[in-house]
């Protein structure tokens, strides 16, 4: 039965199901450093179907939407069991795809691929078909281009899994039927898009084409709920595959300046619209603010005192003092890390839009940045620029366990900021700002994003977030006994006995606290 809905139309009929393959040829493979021994697969919805010219939207609030050119196979007679040698007979005809994604979503798809390729328009098709019958399958041209410039041109001879295996191989596992769509992989190439961009893909056979498969690249004004499901989230592997390369990534989102004290200033390279994403884990508790205002009352030598009662005893951020004499914070940790430095490496992922700059425009308020510096203080890993944003975003302090560039300046914005020490060297003399959002080594203690930290003059000690509440309520019984001995002592009364409680003392002062 034919169609007249648009989004069918180069197919003449909805199809039953689309199955995508995730990795098929070798440049792409070799550019993930993986090849995998068998092909593996994903399904998409038939609504994610789109005609070419038809243009496709990147949601609010979103960064990593990844364009990859594929060749499309439509299955004409049905089949199920059928040998290599047999499979291509079941095609009949292919055409040009573009298997469009969100990396933003796709961590939380945990592999399914749902939302992250499921969306309205990320399966563009067409514009015409290719017979099947009259071509060699071994020698299909794909090419993709963004805003004229050619991006990917391989050809099926470069493909991990022919694809007559493919076609055989899910017919092992279910019925291949007539108009099911196979989206056969792309290769090397595949990138990163932003609104105002033009994506075209075209397959070629020969002196046959599909003709160019045109999209155009639109911003959507509709932004994902929390209240109703997870949140896009994004980190530096999502970027660096969405983007191709480490190189690709740091290039392509590069802001004009250097406002972090790294020394660069890489004014030729592309500038494109890539407004900060918050990087988060929607399951990530906040601290609710009956615990943080407890917390605010503790001493951190009390709640130090409380976790080595629970066996916790490396759970101090040693080496780093108060900027600011007299400084006091509580909150939750928002994670980043440099690596020793290496001039090749922070060539590519120290300039531009890199992770230490991610990680001040992503912190919310409350939030700790928690840099791993590796306790090396012969470079700065902030400077007075930083600090001022992660005021403006209301952030609870800054903990390192490198050096601190502009100290005065620094200290005069206002955020606690807790540092091994000053240094006035930029950031690139000993460190390569490498991931956000993962757990770090701090001072000689692990940081996990979420952990809960409180700092003040005695230093800065890191809570697992589920024993806070138990360890907040002791810490604060044991100050009110603490304050209730120091009075009798400061009245001349001898501390044996007394501290800590005899059962003598303890009663009085029991009695005394229940009266």
């Amino acid at each position: 039965m034919t169609t007249t809905d648009p989004r069918f139309a180069v197919l003449g009929a909805r199809p039953g199901k689309i199955v995508a393959v995730h990795l098929s040829y070798t440049s792409r493979a070799d550019q993930r450093g993986r090849r995998p021994a068998a092909p593996s697969y994903f399904f998409k919805p038939s609504s994610s179907l789109a005609p070419s010219g038809a243009a496709i939207e990147r949601p609010s609030g979103t960064e990593l939407l990844a364009f990859e050119g594929e060749i499309a196979l439509i299955i004409g007679e049905p089949a199920r069991w059928v040998t290599p040698d047999a499979a291509w007979n079941h095609v009949a005809s292919l055409t040009a795809a573009n298997d469009f994604g969100l990396y933003d979503l796709r961590a939380n798809d945990k592999g399914s691929n749902v939302r992250s390729k499921g969306g309205d328009g990320y399966t563009p098709l067409g514009p015409a078909l290719i017979d099947a019958r009259s071509v060699d399958p071994h020698a299909l041209r794909l090419r993709t281009w963004v805003n004229g410039d050619l991006v990917q041109d391989d050809s099926t001879a470069g493909l991990l899994f022919p694809l007559a295996q493919i076609v055989a191989d899910l017919s092992q596992h279910f019925t291949l039927e007539t108009g099911d769509v196979i989206l056969t992989g792309t290769p090397a190439g595949s990138s990163v898009v932003v609104p105002g961009d033009v994506v075209e893909v075209q397959v070629d056979a020969g002196s046959q084409s599909t003709g160019r498969l045109r999209t155009p690249v639109t911003q959507g004004a509709h932004s994902f709920d929390a209240a109703v499901g997870s949140l896009p989230a994004v980190d530096d592997t999502q970027r660096l595959e969405a983007w191709g390369s480490a190189e690709a990534a740091a290039a392509a989102v590069t802001k004009t300046g250097d406002v972090t004290g790294t020394g660069q200033n890489p004014t030729d390279r592309p500038v494109l619209d890539a407004s900060p994403v918050l990087v988060t884990d929607a399951e990530t508790p906040a601290l609710p603010p009956e615990l943080r205002a407890k917390l605010e009352r503790v001493p951190v030598a009390g709640l130090s005192a409380q976790l080595r009662k629970r066996g916790l005893n490396d759970v101090t951020i040693d080496g780093v003092h108060a900027l600011t004499p007299g400084s006091r914070f509580v909150g939750t940790a928002r994670t980043l890390r440099f690596l020793p430095h290496r001039e090749d490496l922070f060539a590519a992922r120290g300039g531009g839009y890199n992770a230490q700059k991610r990680a001040f425009d992503a912190v919310d308020a409350g939030e700790v940045i928690v840099i791993e510096a590796r306790g090396e203080t012969g470079s700065g890993t902030l400077g007075d620029i930083l600090a001022l944003r992660a005021r403006a975003r209301g952030a609870a302090a800054i903990v390192t366990d490198g050096g601190v560039r502009d100290a005065e300046a620094v200290a005069a914005v206002g955020i606690p900021v807790f540092t091994a020490g000053p240094h006035p060297a930029v950031l690139g003399r000993r460190h390569v700002p490498w991931e956000t959002d993962v757990a770090v080594g701090c001072g000689g203690t692990t940081v996990e994003p979420g952990d809960i930290l409180v700092g003040d003059g005695d230093g800065v000690i890191v809570i697992p977030p589920h024993l806070a509440e138990e360890v907040a309520d002791a810490a604060l019984a044991q100050e009110a006994e603490d304050a209730w001995i120091a009075r009798q002592v400061a009245s001349g009364h001898p501390v044996d006995g007394l501290f800590p409680l005899n059962a003598q003392w303890r009663a009085r002062y029991e009695a005394e606290r229940n009266a």
